[in-house]
């Protein structure tokens, strides 16, 4: 029997997400039995006795992400928010790269309603990952007890304002109870980003879908030229379709060079040719200016001891002087393993392919 995918809230605040540990993290088999053992104990209620599992674990890997995890889970199920709040704020500070601590702690934060803190962690969440769609959902709902907030205010400062008390009742009622969105709002925070294999019991994230293979079109042949009369029959000419083709094939090939080449230059720590892969229309996450992405992609690449970038599974879409390159990423710095989709979009300029957007999970 699988764990629940989220952990409920508890308090009126409990429209927020909090997911269940992940599988994000690649762990051994060895490891995997003792992430279950713990999971096992969550699964039945038994927290004192999954804690003392947790701190014996950590006791000898005191920096594994996933047990740190599956411990802010616990204290978070235990009542324990401030130890929660804690220990998840310390992961974020140690794997920057991973977007669910800084959900979780959102979801924390805005169950004692400081909403401002719950914010700004989940605009984190989303600048690390776009394409996280929990991070996004409790944003809407900070935004929306904010909202609440200041429409009070408003009211208390001018209880004349006839505008104000139907948006207040609005939002209200999306908030209810007996609202349909406060029912489906009945799912935890943000959850542990940690990988278990199937035998554990651990909540196992949803495999992202298959990269579309792009199949080369087949070249058109023309009708064979026409016969003149009283001459010799003329030969049919060759189908000149098939100069399209090479052309998309060696399209193609470019781009995957490129791809691999901002991969490479990723896992040797080259930020001169890393960035350079980057275009000058490049979109930076979170509605970042370039500048300031750069200085964060410098700070989290050139601070790591060891870096490895694989790529597999990559599948490339050529229109035009647009290209669409979807792969597989296995990524290691120092005692993090995380494996994940990843798709990004580029285009061609001075004879160069460059990045112009990318996204995770897709």
């Amino acid at each position: 029997m699988a764990m629940p995918a989220f952990l409920t809230t508890r308090g009126p605040s409990a429209v927020f997400r909090m997911l269940a540990v992940a599988a994000l993290l690649t762990a051994s088999s060895a490891w995997a039995d003792d992430y279950a053992d713990v999971s096992r104990l969550m699964r039945a209620g038994q927290y004192p006795e999954a804690q003392a599992k947790v701190d014996q674990y950590l006791a000898g890997k005191p920096k594994d992400p996933q047990m740190r995890f599956m411990k802010g889970v616990i204290q978070t199920e235990t009542g324990k928010t401030n130890d929660a709040i804690a220990t998840f704020t310390q992961i974020t500070q140690d794997y920057p790269e991973l977007p669910e601590p800084y959900n979780n702690l959102a979801v924390l934060y805005a169950g004692q309603s400081q909403f401002d803190k719950a914010r700004a962690a989940l605009e984190m969440a989303i600048r690390t990952n776009p394409s996280y769609a929990t991070a996004h959902e409790n944003l809407g709902d900070v935004y929306a007890k904010l909202a609440s907030q200041a429409y009070s205010k408003a009211l208390q400062l001018d209880g004349a304002n006839a505008g104000v008390q139907p948006k207040l009742a609005l939002i209200r009622t999306l908030f209810s109870a007996d609202g349909k969105a406060a029912q489906a709002a009945q799912k935890p925070l943000a959850a542990a980003p940690a990988a278990a294999p199937p035998a554990a019991p651990v909540v196992a994230a949803k495999p992202a879908p298959a990269a579309p293979v792009v199949a080369a079109k087949p070249a058109p042949v023309l009708p064979p030229a026409p016969v003149v009369a009283a001459a010799p029959a003329a030969k049919p000419s060759p189908a000149p379709a098939a100069a399209p083709a090479a052309t998309t094939a060696n399209a193609e090939k470019e781009v995957e060079a490129a791809v691999h080449s901002w991969a490479n230059a990723w896992a040797g720590k080259d930020m001169s040719a890393y960035l350079a892969s980057y275009g000058a229309n490049f979109d930076p996450p979170g509605k970042q200016a370039r500048k300031s992405w750069e200085e964060e992609r410098r700070a989290r690449i050139v601070g790591k001891s060891r870096i490895s970038v694989k790529l597999s599974n990559v599948a490339i879409a050529v229109q035009g002087n647009k290209a669409t390159a979807r792969f597989k990423q296995d990524y290691s710095a120092d005692s993090l393993n995380i494996s994940s989709r990843k798709t990004l979009d580029l285009a061609k300029v001075n004879d160069r392919w460059v990045i112009v957007r990318e996204s995770s999970g897709g």
